[in-house]
């Protein structure tokens, strides 16, 4: 019985825990800020498209004259098409994020390959060619950086979270937090879809006020795309 448990915590151990902790904290290959000494920063956007959240997203966004990055799920791709297509004509960046939401850590091999296809597949039909993916929770397990880089995708994460898929979260909170220690290459996470939860709300009413008071302190907003197209710095 020792041996048995022993085996499995070694399992969990090379295939969760140590990709998870070198991916997270230690590669230079998965980008976690913009190396920029601008005051530059990047809004990103995870789990949707959502039928409500991201079109109410969207019209924010567009009277603020902000584009951003969007992680999407493309199970809900495929049930909020209206919604997706609104993000491409809206011209924001859109990337990979899953396929229907699993943990890397709860994805044997076989299923951490498939969800790459499947999901590339989705936006390739739709007339995307995605260039970027950030796995759920930001979990890794042994393959899911050695089929991102073989999809050819840059892992994107983040350095501020505003926690604001929790339940308990306001939209003072998340206000608080995105506005504190704001950074030059900052890049911000948020979700406009939360399941059967309502906290996009809360990050709604947040963004009405925080994208302002950083244009006002003179940051400017940039795509993961101007990132990488070499319009504004480079990343780390």
């Amino acid at each position: 019985m020792n041996t048995l448990v022993i085996s499995i915590l070694v399992v969990l151990l090379i295939y969760t825990i140590v990709p998870n902790f070198y991916n997270r904290n230690l590669s230079k290959s998965v980008i976690k800020k913009i190396n920029t000494k601008e005051k530059e920063i990047a809004l990103t956007f995870d789990d949707g498209p959502d039928s409500r959240y991201t079109l109410q997203l969207l019209k924010i966004l567009k009277n603020n004259n902000v584009k951003c990055t969007f992680f999407l799920v493309a199970e809900r791709i495929l049930k909020n098409k209206k919604a997706f297509q609104k993000i491409i004509e809206d011209g924001h960046n859109v990337g990979v994020h899953s396929y229907n939401h699993k943990s890397a850590w709860l994805s044997l091999p076989n299923k951490t390959k498939k969800d790459f296809y499947k999901s590339i597949m989705t936006f390739n039909k739709l007339g995307e060619d995605v260039k970027y993916f950030r796995p759920p929770w930001g979990t890794f397990n042994l393959l899911t950086k050695y089929y991102a880089n073989k999809c050819n995708l840059k892992t994107i994460l983040w350095t501020k979270n505003a926690k604001d898929w929790r339940k308990s979260t306001s939209s003072e909170d998340i206000i608080n937090r995105l506005l504190k220690d704001i950074k030059n290459g900052d890049i911000i996470v948020l979700h406009d879809c939360n399941g059967k939860k309502d906290t996009p709300a809360n990050v709604l009413k947040a963004l009405e006020v925080v994208i302002p008071k950083l244009k006002k302190e003179g940051y400017k907003f940039v795509t993961i795309d101007e990132v990488f197209g070499g319009v504004k710095g480079e990343v780390s």
